[in-house]
């Protein structure tokens, strides 16, 4: 039972992050960027703050746990939410879906490089190396670089996800063991990230705003669903199946998100996007161990760290 429940919430994890970017497409018709990456913040932080409440969890004592979380919240929050409203607005909400399927590449670079808390195998390095190849397909260099919004929003797009591998290489090193429960981290992670956005409120959130139904549903769906319960089923998932299964969710929210994108909105896409999609999944499983690359029978590489 317990298993089905888990398999579950992955699925709608899939379905609610690959909507996120319609809703911020839609979001951002009434609001700027920094509202927008605001507005989720608190609206999600309040949606875990009350379900804390209800089922009366602990949080730990202050220390060095709220101090490593202060982190998270920048890195996993603040800044990749920032980032991805900015960038909306110069591509379509598929796209934005597209580059969020990078954050596993980016996990591993950050793991292995930055926190070294895994080796790097010869096969998550050709998966590296093949992610990157598949970004570039996706930026399509031969029709020129001309340094426009739009490519600069696909580089705010890579910022978002690299901010999003440094975040899982930090929890890694530093938040493996914290006896938290699932729903207290989320809340932990998601408050302190609202902390801050209030902090930031006459620097990023301070413009006129438009409202109307489909902005303030889009930011109720945004906030209180895809920031706020959402998070607790990726932690359920994570703590259930591991990093490694839990991980393959990035092989949903792309499809969702341009499906939707070209059902809801009517954007298209070029054929460089989704075959550069397919060259990132191919790299995704190679730095994952799904795949194995042919060697010698004297030569032994280790195992990919799940």
């Amino acid at each position: 039972m317990q298993h089905r429940l888990v398999g579950l919430q992955f699925a709608v994890l899939g379905l609610v992050w690959g909507s996120s970017f319609l809703f911020m497409k839609v979001a951002l018709e009434g609001l700027a960027p920094g509202q927008v990456a605001w507005g989720r913040l608190v609206l999600g932080a309040l949606t875990l703050g009350v379900i804390v409440l209800i089922r009366r969890d602990r949080l730990p004592r202050f220390g060095r746990v709220w101090a490593h979380m202060a982190v998270l919240a920048v890195s996993y929050c603040v800044v990749p939410y920032l980032l991805f409203a900015w960038a909306q607005q110069h591509v379509a909400s598929g796209l934005g879906a597209v580059y969020n399927a990078t954050t596993p590449i980016m996990t591993v670079v950050m793991a292995g490089l930055a926190f070294r808390v895994e080796q790097l195998t010869r096969a998550q390095l050709a998966g590296v190396l093949t992610g990157i190849l598949g970004v570039m397909v996706i930026i399509a260099p031969w029709q020129g670089l001309d340094f426009s919004q739009a490519l600069l929003a696909q580089l705010a797009l890579l910022g978002a996800t690299a901010s999003y591998g440094f975040s899982f290489g930090y929890m890694r090193r530093f938040l493996a063991d914290t006896g938290v429960s699932a729903l207290a981290f989320s809340f932990m992670n998601i408050g302190l990230g609202a902390v801050l956005a209030l902090l930031l409120t006459p620097v990023i959130a301070v413009a006129p705003i438009e409202l109307s139904w489909p902005v303030v549903l889009s930011m109720l769906a945004l906030g209180c669903i895809g920031t706020g319960v959402a998070y607790i089923w990726n932690q359920n998932t994570v703590r259930a199946w591991g990093p490694t299964r839990a991980s393959m969710v990035t092989y949903i929210t792309p499809v969702v998100g341009v499906l939707l994108g070209i059902l809801v909105l009517g954007e298209s896409l070029h054929w460089n996007e989704p075959v550069g999609a397919l060259v990132v999944f191919l790299g995704i499983l190679l730095a994952q161990g799904r795949l194995t690359l042919r060697r010698r029978p004297q030569e032994a590489v280790p195992p990919a760290a799940s």
